[in-house]
């Protein structure tokens, strides 16, 4: 049986993660009434600890959506548990969407937060250390490696450029090359300059003892030692359910998966519809993410203002026009 709200919010924000909670803290701030939709699964629940989030650093990923919900619903805000599986509308009717219980919303606006999904490479045991020792981004991790054996598996051609990059963070690096990688000449030259090891061949699985990573095998051959492995994931912006609205994913620019275009502000080709978070910035960390949401929010709020003001503009004028002009 559809359950329907049938309050017509003036925002409703899909996905419950840094980008989702920013904004809706920031519309409640703005006395706009808001429902947050939340799957409850957040791209980074396997990590730890959140890192270069100013004043927040080490937090656990679950921590701080549960503080961000507090301060979200303390000015007002609606978190509701559940998967948004369509969406519908127009800037001029409002939009609606439905929950995977039957649930409907309807809200003036909406803001798409869904996030993004990796797609990790097919190693036998890579996706149960994912987000532990198996990792992909420096800024976020690569502290908590320090001078640790990292190894780089190779997944494109970004991959030369990582072991680079977290060879900052330690002086034993190897690259797996995967029968992904094929570095030019030039690269060739700066991985040797820097030290890095290189090997060849498919990479078949990690191995784990005593719930740590102890190391890598190679098809047909050495199992070789590291205590923390590298992988860049391809990534897929969570659409499905904004088929109907006609938003769809694009290739990314850089290579590394599909995300959804929008301007400067967040707008995406729909009207009414805006986007943030890593679903349109693939490489925002959780900062960012929050605060180019919050951006996003004050350019919602905006478009309200002004469609709520040109009404009463209108209303004005003909409260003053002459009975029967």
């Amino acid at each position: 049986m559809t359950e329907n709200i049938e309050t017509l919010q003036d925002v409703l924000i899909i996905g419950g993660g840094a980008a989702g909670l920013s904004a809706a803290q920031m519309l409640g701030r703005s006395r706009r009434s808001v429902a947050v939709v939340d799957s409850g699964e957040p791209r980074n629940a396997p990590a730890a600890g959140v890192h270069g989030f100013l004043s927040r650093d080490g937090i656990s990923p679950g921590e701080l959506l549960a503080v961000a919900r507090t301060e979200a619903e303390s000015y007002g805000a609606t978190v509701l548990q559940g998967r948004v599986v369509a969406a519908g509308g127009s800037l001029a009717e409002g939009f609606e969407v439905t929950l995977d219980d039957g649930m409907q919303l309807r809200g003036r606006r909406l803001l798409v937060a869904t996030g993004l999904t990796d797609e990790l490479p097919a190693v036998a045991g890579l996706r149960e250390r994912w987000g532990r020792d198996v990792l992909h981004c420096p800024f976020c991790h690569g502290w908590e490696v320090r001078d640790q054996a990292i190894g780089i598996l190779g997944n494109g051609p970004w991959s030369v450029h990582q072991a680079l990059l977290f060879r900052q963070w330690s002086s034993t690096i190897t690259l797996f090359l995967n029968n992904r990688v094929a570095p030019s000449e030039a690269e060739y030259e700066q991985l040797a300059a820097r030290g890095i090891r290189l090997m060849a061949g498919a990479v078949e699985a990690v191995r784990v003892e005593q719930d740590r990573l102890r190391g890598v095998a190679l098809a047909g051959g050495p199992e070789v030692a590291v205590e923390a492995l590298v992988v860049g994931p391809r990534v897929h912006a969570r659409l499905d359910a904004f088929a109907g609205l006609g938003l769809a994913p694009s290739e990314h620019p850089s290579g590394a998966g599909t995300y959804l275009e929008t301007d400067a502000d967040g707008g995406t080709q729909v009207p009414g519809v805006w986007a943030a978070g890593n679903v349109t910035d693939l490489k925002a960390q959780v900062l960012a993410s929050a605060a180019t949401a919050a951006w996003t929010a004050v350019v919602i709020n905006n478009h309200l203002m002004a469609e709520e003001l040109a009404a009463d503009v209108d209303a004005y004028r003909r409260a003053l026009a002459p009975t029967g002009a």
